[in-house]
C-alpha cells in the first residue's frame, strides 16, 4: 500500500518499524505492571453553549515507559475529549494544525452529508471547517475520527479519534449510572504495535493490509497497563472498538454477566444479559456490570486464546449511586420490514490476484472506491433493504448517515448484540439490514458505505451514495 507522510516529525519513528506479520490475540504481552488508575478522556460539554471547538494537532506520548512516540489528537496529544451533545443546534469548529489534510467524521450522528465529515470534506493544513449542525436523535454513544481517503487508517491509528455522548439528561430516571468516570466509564479499546524501544509504529506489510493492521499491546483510553477503579454497585461501561482491525469477544474472567442496554444507535427496550459480547471495529455498546460483591474482575477477550483487556478494582469508598438493574428501558425498535422500496446487493470483495500483483484487490461489488462515482442513489424518506456479503474474511460494514436494523445473519436471527439500532455490523458471511434514509446527501458530499477494517477502507473497499 502506498505510504504517505502523516506527521512530518514521525519519519524517524516510522523508518524504525520492523515489518511484522499479523499478530494473533495470544501475542499480547502481559508485562504491563505496575498498574495505574485508568483515566477518562477529558470532557467537552457543549450543552450550555451549543458550541464545539476541536483542533487536530500533533503531540508526543510515552505509552510503555520507553521512547516517546509522535502522535496526533484533537485538543491534546493523543485521541480527543469526550464530547457531550444534546439535541438542538450545534455550531462546530474543527481546526487543522497538522501539515496534512484531516477531517472530522461524526460516526453515528444522523446529520446531512454536508456535515458528515467524510473524505469529500477535507480540512487543509491551517484551515478550519465550521458546520452549523442540528442534532436530532435518540441518546447514544457515538464517536468521531478523521476520514481522509487512503489516510484514514494511519490518522486514526496515531490518535485522531474520540467519543461522543448524545444525551437527553434522563439517565437518572432510567436508573442508569451517569457519573462520568465514576460509575459511567468511557472505554476506547485499541490494539497498537510497539517496537523494542516502546515506540508505537505503523508500517503495514501486504499481510497487514490483507488482514488489517493489528498490534502487540492493548491500550484503553490511550493507556497501557491501567486498572479501572469503580464503586461497589452497578457500573456502566461505554465500550468503543477503536482498533483498526481487531474484533474483540469480551467476557469477564469470573463469568459475571454483562447486561447490554444500548447498541450503536441507542437504547434497547430492556437489558439483555450476556456472558460474551462481540465488538468489531467501529461498533459501540453500553453494558451494565454488577460490582456489588466486590472482588477484582478482569474484562477479557477471545475465550479460545484469552487475554486481558482491563482489570477492575472495587473501591467501597466511592459512592454507589445505582444498586439495582433496571427492568426495562425506553428504547424503541421500529419494525421497518415490509416498507422497503428498494433491495440492494453489497459484496465486500477481496481479490487475491490483484493484491499479489501489487494492485488494489479491495472493492465493493467488484469496483474499488472512486470519489467521482456515485454507487447508489437513494430517495430521501424511503426504506431500503441491503443484502451484504463478505469475501475471504469477516468485514465490519458501516453505513454513514443512518441507523439500521439487522434482519438476519447467515440466514438466522441476529445475535443478541445486533438486535438494537446499528450503524456498523460484523458480517462473517451474509447479513440483511433495513434502514430509512431521512437525512439528505448531495452528490458533492455523499455518504460512504465501507468496511471498517481501516486498511481495507483505504485500499478501496468503500462506496458512496446520495440521498435526495
Amino acid at each position: 500500500m502506498k505510504r504517505r507522510e502523516f506527521l512530518s516529525s514521525s519519519a524517524a519513528v516510522l523508518a524504525a518499524t520492523a515489518t511484522l506479520s499479523h499478530w494473533p490475540a495470544r501475542a499480547f504481552a502481559q508485562d504491563q505492571a505496575p498498574r495505574v488508575r485508568l483515566a477518562m478522556p477529558p470532557l467537552l460539554d457543549t450543552r450550555a453553549t451549543g458550541r464545539l471547538s476541536l483542533q487536530a494537532q500533533s503531540g508526543s506520548q510515552t505509552f510503555l515507559g520507553g521512547a516517546a512516540t509522535t502522535t496526533a489528537g484533537f485538543n491534546q496529544d493523543y485521541l480527543g475529549p469526550t464530547l457531550i451533545l444534546k439535541n438542538g443546534d450545534l455550531a462546530a469548529e474543527v481546526n487543522n494544525a497538522l501539515k496534512v489534510p484531516v477531517s472530522a467524521h461524526w460516526h453515528g450522528l444522523l446529520v446531512p452529508g454536508e456535515h458528515d465529515g467524510g473524505p469529500h470534506l477535507p480540512i487543509a493544513p491551517g484551515e478550519s471547517w465550521q458546520p452549523q449542525m442540528h442534532i436530532a436523535q435518540d441518546p447514544a454513544t457515538v464517536w468521531y475520527h478523521s476520514h481522509i481517503h487512503e489516510r484514514t487508517a494511519e490518522q486514526v491509528y496515531f490518535g485522531l479519534a474520540g467519543v461522543i455522548h448524545v444525551t437527553d439528561g434522563e439517565d437518572d430516571a432510567r436508573g442508569l449510572p451517569s457519573a462520568y468516570g465514576v460509575d459511567d466509564l468511557t472505554l476506547v479499546l485499541q490494539d497498537r504495535r510497539f517496537d523494542d524501544a516502546g515506540r508505537m509504529v505503523y508500517n503495514p506489510s501486504m499481510m497487514d493490509v490483507m488482514h488489517g493492521f493489528s498490534g502487540n499491546r492493548l491500550l484503553v483510553n490511550g493507556q497501557a497497563g491501567a486498572t479501572a477503579v469503580v464503586p461497589q454497585g452497578i457500573v456502566r461501561l461505554r465500550l468503543l472498538n477503536g482498533s483498526n482491525s481487531r474484533v474483540y469477544t469480551l467476557f469477564f474472567d469470573d463469568t459475571r454477566p454483562m447486561h447490554l442496554v444500548a447498541t450503536d444507535g441507542g437504547f434497547l427496550p430492556a437489558p439483555i444479559a450476556l456472558d460474551t459480547l462481540s465488538l468489531a471495529p467501529g461498533e459501540r455498546v453500553e453494558v451494565l456490570v454488577d460490582m456489588s460483591e466486590g472482588g477484582a474482575p478482569v474484562l477479557m477477550s477471545d475465550p479460545a486464546q484469552p487475554f486481558g483487556v482491563l482489570p477492575f478494582a472495587v473501591d467501597a469508598a466511592l459512592p454507589a449511586r445505582i444498586t439495582g438493574l433496571p427492568d426495562k428501558l425506553d428504547g424503541v425498535l421500529e419494525d421497518l420490514g415490509g416498507t422497503e422500496v428498494e433491495t440492494r446487493e453489497v459484496s465486500l470483495d477481496m481479490g487475491m490476484g490483484g493484491m499479489m500483483m501489487g494492485g488494489g484487490g479491495f472493492a465493493i461489488n467488484g469496483r474499488p472506491y472512486d470519489m467521482a462515482r456515485i454507487d447508489f442513489a437513494v430517495t430521501q424518506g424511503t426504506v431500503e433493504r441491503w443484502h451484504i456479503r463478505s469475501t475471504m474474511v469477516a468485514h465490519p460494514f458501516h453505513v454513514h448517515g443512518v441507523r439500521f436494523r439487522v434482519l438476519s445473519e447467515n440466514g438466522a436471527a441476529p445475535r443478541p448484540e445486533n438486535t438494537g439500532w446499528k450503524d456498523t455490523l460484523l458480517v462473517p458471511g451474509e447479513a440483511e439490514i433495513i434502514a430509512r434514509f431521512d437525512q439528505p446527501a448531495r452528490q458533492e458530499t455523499p455518504y460512504m458505505f465501507h468496511c471498517h477494517i481501516l486498511e481495507h477502507e483505504d485500499a478501496g473497499m468503500m462506496g458512496q451514495f446520495t440521498v435526495t
